[in-house]
């Protein structure tokens, strides 16, 4: 059953190990390779700008997009500021948390969650969640990079937005295993991928770009069974010709790993032509 001993291409990073494990827990044989790595700013006045805004009640609503974000926020502010006050501060505000990481940072520290944005947690149910409520003054907790259909969105509803980045997103300081990846792909060793960010998409063919091979490696990635995470991973693979086979019923790794071994299994018994382990080595 399942991916039926196939070779499977991830980037994860923070939970490399637990990715590989769930990939052979479901007959496939994975090959792990990290695309990013979170860096936080060195420097970040932004967020203590936003800090003195905050303590000075310029905010009715805050917004936070990632657990990691969220918590290192919390430790940015820490560094001027005591502990508590950074979250007594929250305590006023109507808060939101996009999924169940930031959520169970609020949760970790007696926050108030005000709005818990519903599957599949991406910008617009983001923005469908927060439309009933009247707040105009948000500060939103930003990720690696910037959303800017959120902001717009965010403005379209009357809202005024400062955005606090908190960390940024680099490629992995080990490269090697995605150099590796890169060439197995376009050696056509793999015959599944499974991407759980956007981001990873973006990093990867970046990468392939900087080895001159960015055009083999879509190329590859074409014939392979891909899986992606949700919607705002889809539309980061859509934007570069690649169309993926499975988004989970929810957009969790395990789901994922699983529905897309099943889907793998389930498009090789309908394609004899499908042979997955003819091209491993």
């Amino acid at each position: 059953m399942s991916f039926l001993q196939s070779h499977v291409l991830a980037f994860e990073s923070r939970r490399q190990q637990e990715m590989a494990e769930l990939i052979r827990i479901n007959g496939g044989q994975p090959f792990v390779a990290p695309a990013l790595r979170e860096v936080p700013l060195e420097e970040n006045p932004a967020a203590f700008e936003f800090a003195a805004d905050l303590f000075a009640g310029k905010f009715e609503m805050a917004i936070f997009l990632t657990g990691v974000g969220t918590r290192l926020l919390q430790r940015v502010l820490a560094t001027r500021e005591p502990e508590n006050r950074f979250l007594d501060a929250l305590r006023k505000l109507t808060v939101v948390a996009r999924g169940p990481k930031p959520m169970a940072v609020l949760r970790e520290w007696q926050v108030p969650v005000a709005v818990a944005v519903p599957e599949p947690n991406t910008w617009r149910e983001l923005l469908q969640a927060i439309a009933g409520h009247k707040e105009v003054s948000v500060a939103l907790q930003q990720y690696g990079r910037p959303n800017p259909e959120l902001i717009a969105g965010l403005a379209a509803q009357g809202r005024n937005t400062i955005s606090v980045p908190v960390y940024q997103w680099a490629l992995p300081e080990n490269t090697a295993p995605l150099a590796e990846a890169l060439q197995r792909l376009i050696a056509g060793r793999f015959q599944s991928a499974i991407f759980t960010t956007s981001v990873q998409v973006d990093h990867f063919l970046n990468f392939a770009q900087q080895k001159g091979q960015r055009a083999e490696a879509l190329a590859a990635l074409r014939e392979i069974f891909i899986a992606s995470i949700g919607p705002t991973c889809t539309e980061a693979l859509l934007a570069h010709g690649l169309k993926p086979a499975l988004e989970p019923s929810h957009p969790k790794m395990g789901v994922l790993v699983r529905e897309a071994g099943l889907a793998f299994h389930s498009g090789i018994a309908t394609n004899s032509e499908t042979e997955p382990e003819a091209s491993a080595t």
